[in-house]
This record gives C-alpha cells, structure tokens and sequence, in this order.
C-alpha cells in the first residue's frame, strides 16, 4: 500500500488544509536526486505523478526500488534524524509535492493532535512494510478488512488533498 495512504487515513480535514497551506508542488526533471544517500533531508516528499528511482551505495549504486504515485520520500531520515541510507532521483518527468521539514517539526511540535495522528500513521506504515516483508517468507494471506478500511478512508483523503492542491 502506498505510504501516503496511511498518513492521510489519520489526518483530518485541517491537518491536510495546513500541509497544502505549507508545502509547494514541484516539477521534478528526469534525473533530478531528490535525496541524496548520505546527505541531510530538508524535504519530505509526496509523488504526485511520475516515478522515482531508489537506489544504494551499499550494493554498488544498484537500483532497489521504484516509487509512483502516493509514495513519500524522506520520511525515515525525517523520524529517526539519520541521513538516508539511499539515493532518490525522478526515473522521469515528475510531479511532487514537498514539504519543509522545520516546517513539519514545529507543527508536530504545537500540534499534540497532529502529531498523535502522524505519529500513529507512521507505526502503521511501518507495521506494514514489517509485515509484508515477514509474508514474503511465508504465505502473506488476504489483506484485512482493517486494511481494507484504511485504504478508502485514505483514498477519500488523497482525492480531497488533490483537489486543494489544484486550488491552491
């Protein structure tokens, strides 16, 4: 499931009216590095169209995923305060939209019910992405009516942050 999916099923209406009021969205040329491995994040990024190239130092510089649409970026360095441990780059002509990582802090910062709801979002994704890795040793079964919940909750929000970006 896609990263945004689970940040938007727990932020309400406000929540997502301020992170349009704050970030910007950006054409991305191909082969633009959003995130370079090893280097400081400013940025936590939304793909809103395109595809992005992840790739790692660690295994010679060799592409090890690919991200479309709803994806974000620069969230683990963001979290943990880490430099990441991989290279990002548009595969193509992209659009994203970005959001200012001291703006993000200080809102978490005021914000307890803001960052209760992102905080909570991000444990789920990870609880996810932990999951899904453990199903792919063994078999991973149908999806939950959880999960399931959480998706059109989320889908509902990822139309409604579309439509004021286009606002905006």
């Amino acid at each position: 499931m896609k990263k945004v999916l689970f940040i938007l099923s727990e932020l309400i209406d406000t929540d997502i009216d301020w992170i349009v009021s704050i970030g910007t969205r950006q054409a991305i040329l191909p082969n633009t590095v959003l995130i370079q491995e090893g280097q400081p994040v400013n940025t936590l990024y939304i793909l809103l169209e395109g595809e992005l190239s992840v790739s790692t130092g660690a295994l010679g510089g060799r592409e090890i995923a690919r991200l479309g649409q709803g994806e974000i970026v620069g969230e683990m360095s963001f979290v943990d305060s880490r430099p990441p441990s991989a290279t990002v780059k548009a595969a193509q002509a992209s659009q994203v939209f970005a959001i200012p990582q001291t703006d993000l802090a200080e809102k978490l910062d005021r914000d307890v019910g803001f960052a209760s709801r992102f905080y909570r979002a991000m444990a789920m994704f990870l609880s996810n992405r932990l999951r899904s890795t453990v199903g792919q040793l063994g078999d991973a079964g149908e999806p939950s009516s959880e999960a399931n919940d959480v998706n059109q909750t989320a889908q509902t929000r990822l139309a409604l942050l579309l439509k004021r970006l286009k606002e905006k």
